[in-house]
């Protein structure tokens, strides 16, 4: 029997890539969205789920449970991007930020772990995210959400090794997908002391994304993670200069480190 892969944020992007490379290679996959029926062309099975809500995690798992009777790979996948100068982004809309990329990757895991315990194997990928090494500019929050999921990653790894379960993370960098259209930007408001500057990085981080890698990329990785037999505890995917950023960040001094960062955002 072909293993069982769940895929949060499963109808899009990234998410989209990894459980379309997975189904091609045989696996059963399931994919979630807040809206599948709204998707008329995906090539495997979409489930509802809003990662922040604890109700439609439990049923959406119970729904794979009982059509396929385990989970094999939890790719913890939803998450959304947020920007702004941190005292301009209303604090409602931070705390849906964690709830998304932290707190609903938390209790996915909690929906899934009794399941693999049981079955004394299991092997959950919490896709965080190179930003969440470093603490950038105008991304504060998003940095600071996917930092506490690698960490969180790295506390339980070691809570549920004696189960017979893995859990990693993957980093990725700057992809071509369309994050930039679902993150919250808050707005550029005129004559503000963060106008100019946070417009000009603004205009940088879109155009990241916009000649970002190819998703197919993590899909690979993913998959090597899966055939694996033990796991690191991190990875890292992207172009080389964001993956050498977390190199440089750890043997520089933090000025030094902090003065790099100014000068390539231009502050």
């Amino acid at each position: 029997m072909s293993k069982v892969i769940l895929i949060t944020g499963g109808s899009s992007g990234i998410g989209r890539s990894i459980g379309e490379f997975l189904h091609a290679k045989g696996y059963t996959v399931y994919g979630t969205s807040r809206n599948p029926d709204r998707i008329k062309n995906s090539v495997f099975p979409l489930i509802a789920l809003d990662v922040r809500n604890v109700e439609s995690i439990q049923a959406a798992v119970a729904e794979v449970i009982s059509r396929s009777g385990t989970i094999d790979v939890l790719v913890n996948n939803a998450g959304v991007g947020i920007t702004g100068p941190l005292e301009e982004i209303p604090s409602d809309e931070i705390r849906n930020n964690f709830e998304v990329n932290l707190f609903g990757p938390i209790e996915v895991m909690k929906a899934v772990l009794p399941y693999m315990r049981s079955q004394k194997s299991g092997l959950i990928i919490n896709v965080t995210s190179i930003a969440g090494y470093m603490g950038l500019p105008y991304r504060s929050v998003y940095s600071a959400s996917k930092g506490a999921l690698e960490l969180i990653s790295e506390g339980m790894r070691m809570e549920v090794k004696a189960f017979g379960i893995t859990i990693t993370t993957i980093a990725p960098g700057d992809f071509a997908t369309n994050i930039a259209d679902g993150r919250y930007h808050a707005p550029l408001v005129k004559g503000s002391a963060y106008e100019a500057p946070y417009g000009a990085t603004l205009d940088m981080m879109n155009t990241h994304v916009d000649a970002g890698s190819n998703p197919l990329e993590m899909a690979e990785a993913v998959y090597a993670v899966m055939k694996t037999p033990n796991p690191n505890v991190h990875y890292k995917v992207g172009a080389f200069m964001q993956k050498f950023s977390i190199v440089l960040k750890r043997i520089l001094p933090d000025k030094t480190y902090e003065k790099l960062l100014m000068n390539h955002y231009k502050l």
